[in-house]
């Protein structure tokens, strides 16, 4: 299934199905060292390595996790004790090291001389290793970050990252909230923020919405603004506490309590996740997309009528969105109602074929329609 951010994601159909393909057919071609980037946040980075395991089983795929801040990758990579036998690495959680740099300076007086061309210590590093990383490792390297990472590494370690042969966007990114420039220094501070946000500098966004709080604690904006950024970056909690604080100041903005619910989902926490969509709805009764996450948060708990229900809402309310009766198709087959399951599927797939045709090829979730005829025909 899949989930939107807000009511303002935007609907660029196909695209990141596009850029799968276009990065799967590079990860299949590419022999020997290789370095591509891919622009996504840790849930889409997850699901993508799930995807190319299966699409390239002849590859022999490891993934490099970083939880903590490093300075120093090629010695990461050369302590793998299977670096010789890996065709393609990808690696996650760079962006640890960045953020632990921006916040180790955001107070410090070095701040006063901070440069956009400033360079973290893992940066400098790549910057001078690049020919080893060519000459001693035989692999195709894969770095799933941020946008805001990717933006560091273009101004700051243009000598490594200019031997990039790929870039790819699996990510559509919501929009922030603006404030009225005229209205002080703290709605400054909020548009300064949304500026840099838009620049891909996703750290420099939030130290910028914190200047605002400093001066306006109460800015629901930043808070608001802040649990979108934290919610890309996969920092749930924080983001929840974010969104927290933003509804202590503007307890109807449904929009948070939308948001809140998806970090709650992401973190599994389902039954609370429903109840931040129940409050969304509260105030804004047509948000069809809460209706449907609450549907998925809903199937997560065994619920699947009551999800089924939940979608049927978000259809009444918006009859030709396309999600709604792909997510339908799922809660059917989970039934094992084969009929109403493909009845479904095949109004998704009409609406939007494809993006629903090309998913549905390869969604396990689906494994029990696949063997009927009908199923068959809808994606050919």
């Amino acid at each position: 299934m899949i989930r939107n951010l807000t009511e303002w994601d935007k609907d660029d159909k196909g695209d990141a199905e596009d850029e799968y393909e276009a990065l799967r057919r590079s990860l299949s071609w590419t022999e020997g060292f290789g370095l591509l980037f891919v622009d996504c946040t840790p849930a889409t980075a997850e699901k993508l390595i799930d995807d190319v395991r299966k699409d390239l089983p002849q590859k022999r795929i490891e993934v490099l996790r970083l939880t903590e801040p490093i300075e120093n990758l090629y010695t990461e990579i050369a302590a793998l004790p299977n670096r010789d036998s890996i065709d393609i690495l990808f690696i996650q959680g760079l962006e640890h090291s960045i953020y632990d740099y921006e916040k180790t300076i955001k107070d410090s007086t070095e701040r006063r001389n901070y440069s956009l061309f400033s360079v973290p210590r893992l940066l400098g590093h790549l910057n001078l290793q690049r020919e080893s990383f060519r000459d001693h490792f035989n692999i195709c390297f894969v770095f799933l970050l941020p946008k805001f990472a990717l933006t560091y590494f273009n101004r700051r370690a243009p000598d490594f990252y200019d031997w990039r042969s790929g870039m790819f966007k699996l990510e559509n990114r919501g929009e922030l909230a603006l404030a009225e420039l005229s209205q002080g220094e703290d709605k400054f501070w909020v548009n300064q923020g949304v500026q840099q946000y838009k620049a891909g500098d996703l750290v420099d966004a939030i130290v910028c919405w914190d200047k605002a709080l400093d001066i306006a604690p109460d800015t629901h904006i930043a808070w608001f603004n802040r649990g979108v950024i934290l919610s890309e970056l996969g920092r749930f909690e924080e983001a929840i506490a974010s969104y927290d604080k933003a509804l202590q100041f503007k307890p109807d903005d449904h929009l948070a309590w939308s948001n809140r619910g998806l970090a709650l989902s992401e973190l599994g926490r389902f039954e609370e996740a429903i109840a931040s969509y129940d409050k969304a709805l509260q105030f804004k009764p047509d948000l069809y997309q809460a209706w449907d996450n609450r549907g998925f948060a809903l199937c997560k708990l065994g619920r699947i009528q009551e999800a089924i229900i939940s979608c049927n809402k978000a259809l009444e309310i918006q009859p030709n969105y396309a999600k709604a009766f792909y997510n339908k198709a799922y809660y059917f087959a989970l039934q094992n109602n084969i009929d109403l399951a493909l009845e479904n599927l095949q109004k998704a797939i009409t609406l939007n074929p494809d993006e629903y045709r090309e998913m549905t090829k390869t969604n396990s979730e689906l494994d029990n329609l696949r063997q009927d005829p009908r199923f068959q025909a809808l994606i050919q």
